[in-house]
């Protein structure tokens, strides 16, 4: 029997790549000249495809391939793949949980220390002469404040285990109580918000979590209040984010994910009081070869008709 065929949706890293090529007959989407016409010329031979978080597989892309088996995700989210459609369809689905945990929870530190500490500004205000001529503003402390994660899965607790290192106390908004972690738990989201100065979103994303930080989570969060999110751009809604960012009704927000990325919106450029990153939290060499070997492992494992290694379906 010859190599399956699989359709890629976008590019991984070069060490994936070469171990695609070599198992599979890949049709990578992204090169072709007429991605159409492509899909229509190997409908037939097409069993699996292999995506990324942010591309994901359409129902309509499915239908469109008849002998698809499975899908197979570069990420954890699987938000921008039609689950229902996989679902009653028997198409497998497959992620990359857990490989990236640790350096999404460190991103989300990271984004908060730069924006209470004013970091890319001190930077800049080293570089561009300003040192020696006038003073750098004081900034805030990140140590022992009060913090809100939004979303207690594997990133949430991780990110609340190392900012318990920093002394902060830490309070939860979820679906329900976690008896297993020891951090106070709040149905209330407008509540949580208003108990705490920094709130961390890590919420999966999809139709229950669209626009869940909203107008009036922004509000309880007061102009003391920094919002980061590590978690998809569609938690929060953008244009009431943009609006207290404006307004300065908070202090400020650092921001992995956007609505629309990467063609953001030009004012998040522009906020002095906002750090940006392009969706990169997992992308460090390390997790990214792991998240590459978890695709190619549970293709491999379909394929010879053995259990997968990390299903969604």
């Amino acid at each position: 029997m010859g190599k399956p065929d699989v359709l890629m949706m976008g590019a991984y890293p070069a060490w994936d790549m070469e171990e695609l090529d070599v198992r599979y007959v890949v049709h990578k989407l992204w090169e072709a000249t007429d991605p159409g016409r492509m899909i229509e010329a190997n409908r037939s031979t097409i069993r699996a495809i292999a995506t990324r978080g942010e591309l994901g597989a359409s129902a309509d892309l499915m239908k469109r391939l008849p002998k698809l088996e499975i899908v197979s995700c570069y990420g954890v989210g699987t938000d921008a793949i039609d689950l229902g459609y996989a679902k009653a369809n028997g198409i497998r689905v497959t992620n990359t949980p857990d490989v990236l945990t640790a350096d999404v929870a460190d991103m989300a530190v990271g984004l908060l220390l730069s924006v209470a500490r004013n970091i890319p500004q001190a930077d800049r205000f080293v570089r561009d002469g300003s040192w020696g001529k006038s003073s750098m503003p004081l900034v805030t402390r990140v140590s022992g404040k009060k913090v809100g994660v939004v979303g207690m899965g594997r990133v949430g607790a991780a990110v609340a285990k190392r900012l318990a290192a920093f002394d902060c106390e830490i309070a939860y908004f979820d679906v329900s109580h976690r008896s297993d972690i020891p951090y106070a738990f709040l149905p209330d989201l407008v509540g949580l918000a208003r108990q705490v100065e920094f709130l961390v979103v890590t919420l999966a994303g999809g139709e229950s979590t669209m626009n869940l930080i909203n107008a009036d989570v922004l509000h309880a969060l007061g102009p003391d209040g920094i919002l980061i999110n590590v978690s998809r751009g569609s938690t929060v809604d953008e244009a009431a984010l943009l609006h207290a960012l404006e307004a300065r009704t908070i202090k400020g927000a650092g921001l992995d994910v956007f609505w629309h990325e990467p063609r953001i919106d030009e004012r998040f450029k522009v906020f002095d009081h906002v750090v940006v990153q392009p969706h990169h939290a997992s992308g460090t060499i390390e997790t990214r070869r792991a998240m590459g070997k978890l695709v190619r492992d549970n293709l491999a494992a379909h394929f010879a008709g053995a259990a997968l290694v990390t299903p969604v379906l």
